[in-house]
């Protein structure tokens, strides 16, 4: 389907026999610990795990969208994209959001956190359209992800967006924002030249959302986000949001939210509803392993995550040679080039897209049936976003990690 002449079919016993036999080496008993060139020590134990669907669903939602009180224009979107039952996620922090309590929010990833707080602030901002908002994220894909989500929410309730991102040029997004949009949505660096060519008033916000921020702080981005929190309004609604927060994090809200509520609704350090095992294989071995894996037919829609820029070019080359639709997305490529290999993929034009750990956060594509990690990730952070791309919302997923 995906690649021409496939040569050989698994059935879903074959491809469950073939990684059973790899996780329960003798090797694999002994549970020793890998690390990757740079970065932590993870006991490769933790990247084996059955998928628990039922556990995910423990968490009991308590309203619906129709709850919320939303206006009519509004509520109508919603039921245009059929969408009548929050997840956890979204029930427990929309009603903080609406009555003005600064909020962080921790959830699995896939779990419909941009909702939880673009629907509120949308809501906020009809009601008084003299109110901005500004967003920040850490990649330019999920910053793009927001702005679309944003788009199909407010449709025909006169809210304008600018969204403000690398890889384009400066000179539209200046352009946008000097017709005054009601949310701004951006990366930390662009925001901070924006701010430096004073095309943009941090003072101007009423409302902030930190969107995935234990990846902006890891990112070196610490100090760009402090000065921007501290040039917004005293006056002001905070709204943290990610998967993960460590103790950095949690210094930023005791000095920046004013006596936040902390709403958490993950169930375990990764989504229940991943499937995740280990594929053991000696690095002369792994391409082979992968093409084996990838011409079965269980793996339809997969991305493959390696360590380096230079590593996923050369794997998907060499994908591309061996007759695999292939694309790749990394921070060298051209932010039109990066866009046109997330549609080619989420449009199921290529069967593999081949990423650095820039597209390992935020981003929502539908039906990925596999995540594979070819390098081990540089933290165990790093793995839960990677395989938060697939086992989105109620659906299966699976995530397997090449180990030497």
């Amino acid at each position: 389907m995906f690649k021409q002449n496939r040569s050989r079919s698994f059935s879903n016993n074959n491809f469950s026999r073939s990684s059973r036999n790899f996780s329960r080496s003798n090797q694999f008993r002994r549970s020793h610990n890998v690390r990757p060139n740079r970065g932590e020590r993870i006991d490769e134990s933790r990247f084996v795990k059955k998928s628990d669907q039922q556990a995910s669903q423990e968490i009991k939602v308590e309203n619906t969208f129709a709850s919320f009180g939303f206006c009519s224009q509004l509520s109508k979107n919603l039921q245009a994209r059929n969408y009548t039952l929050p997840t956890p996620i979204q029930d427990q922090s929309i009603g903080h959001i609406l009555k003005g309590r600064d909020l962080v929010g921790l959830a699995n990833t896939g779990t419909g956190k941009t909702a939880a707080f673009l629907l509120p602030l949308i809501e906020k901002c009809f009601a008084d359209k003299s109110k901005k908002v500004l967003i920040i994220a850490p990649t330019r894909e999920l910053a793009q992800q927001i702005n679309d989500e944003f788009k199909k929410f407010s449709q025909s309730m006169g809210l304008y967006s600018a969204i403000c991102v690398g890889g384009i040029p400066i000179y539209r997004q200046i352009s946008t924002l000097r017709q005054n949009p009601n949310f701004v949505i951006g990366t930390p660096g662009r925001l901070k030249d924006l701010k430096e060519r004073r095309v943009i008033d941090f003072s101007r916000f009423r409302f902030v959302v930190l969107d995935e921020i234990d990846r902006m702080l890891d990112m070196g981005f610490v100090e760009e986000i402090r000065k921007i929190l501290s040039e917004l309004p005293r006056e002001r609604q905070s709204l943290f949001f990610s998967a993960t927060i460590p103790q950095k994090i949690k210094d930023l809200v005791n000095q920046f939210l004013n006596n936040p509520v902390s709403i958490q609704v993950s169930t375990g350090e990764t989504a229940q509803n991943v499937d995740q095992d280990i594929i053991r294989v000696s690095s002369n071995q792994k391409f082979n392993r992968l093409k084996d894996l990838l011409i079965t037919q269980e793996l339809q829609k997969v991305l493959i995550f390696s360590e380096t820029k230079r590593g996923v070019e050369r794997l998907t080359e060499d994908l591309l040679r061996d007759g695999f639709k292939a694309d790749s997305i990394h921070g060298n490529k051209r932010q039109t080039q990066r866009q046109r290999a997330l549609l080619k993929f989420k449009e199921n034009e290529v069967q593999v897209l081949v990423a650095t750990d820039v597209a390992a956060r935020g981003l929502d594509i539908n039906n990925i049936t596999h995540v594979i990690n070819y390098t081990l990730p540089q933290t165990y952070n790093d793995y839960i976003h990677r395989i938060g791309r697939t086992g989105r919302g109620d659906k299966k997923g699976f995530a397997l990690t090449f180990v030497s």
